[in-house]
């Protein structure tokens, strides 16, 4: 299936978002429906960044709607969460214009995207917002801290590293390292979550604390489905490259996507 790609906007309280929706195809009559969250360490990023991530999954069947949370960045949490939930409201209150309005509600991201889409499965659990049918994390920023042994292995310091200095300005004080939403892998309570698709690799910085995650899921009775690539990825750096020409960890990553899809009931097998 092929996927393109149109520019919008959409309110998110504070400020408009610009938004890119993508579409395959063909779709399914009720396709799942995506809000995807791009990477960029809480530094940066943007829809281009975003750009192959958001094209897999609409090649999985999914109709996504990628959102530039960048406005948010030059403040910390928990603006861009805050941000985030606003635009999940609106994605969710127009399914039926993006997709249709039987079709299932998911968010996603990596890296950063992958921390705000965590801290929105808890939060969407905690306030009782009831549409969220699944989560889809790829390398997600869960631990501040940092003192993995994947991270060790990728030489990521405490300081003068994009992944410390994006905490940083995330938290914005060490108080905040402790807010559940913003350090997910600290959430004492996980149970009720809802189902997740956890994605890693073995050259991935964030490859055990995603994993660790995983399997507090697990230990909470949530569905959890994880998987470590062993290609060489490059990950979180890959993410963000043009997707014209396909990654070698792309088609692998696609499949996940679908039988994720269908797992949870989205997609037909």
């Amino acid at each position: 299936m092929k996927a393109s790609w149109t520019e919008e906007s959409l309110d998110g309280g504070a400020c408009r978002v610009p938004v890119r929706l993508y579409r395959g195809d063909a779709l399914a009559k009720a396709p799942p429906l995506v809000m995807h969250l791009h990477g960029g360490s809480f530094l940066g990023g943007s829809l281009a960044t975003g750009q192959a991530i958001a094209t897999l999954l609409a090649e999985a069947g999914a109709v996504v709607v990628s959102a530039d949370y960048s406005c948010a960045n030059e403040h910390p949490f928990p603006r861009a969460l805050q941000l985030s939930y606003e635009v999940l409201g609106r994605v969710c209150g127009q399914r039926a214009k993006w997709a249709d309005k039987k079709s299932a509600l998911f968010v996603a991201g990596e890296e950063a995207g992958g921390n705000l889409a965590a801290g929105l499965a808890l939060m969407c659990r905690d306030q009782h917002f009831g549409a969220l049918q699944g989560q889809i994390l790829l390398s997600p920023m869960l631990d501040p801290f940092m003192a993995t042994g994947s991270f060790r292995k990728a030489e990521a310091k405490p300081t003068g590293c994009q992944w410390s200095d994006g905490w940083n300005r995330y938290l914005g004080f060490g108080a905040n390292a402790c807010h559940p939403y913003a350090a997910p892998a600290y959430c004492a309570r996980l149970a009720g979550v809802a189902p997740a698709l956890i994605v890693t690799a073995e050259d991935d910085p964030m490859r055990d604390e995603s994993l660790k995650y995983a399997r507090r899921l697990n230990d909470a009775g949530v569905i959890v489905r994880e998987s470590v690539l062993s290609i060489p990825t490059g990950w979180p750096a890959t993410y963000s490259r043009c997707p014209a020409v396909q990654p070698g960890w792309g088609e692998t990553v696609r499949s996940q996507f679908v039988e994720f899809f269908q797992e949870t009931g989205a997609l037909p097998h």
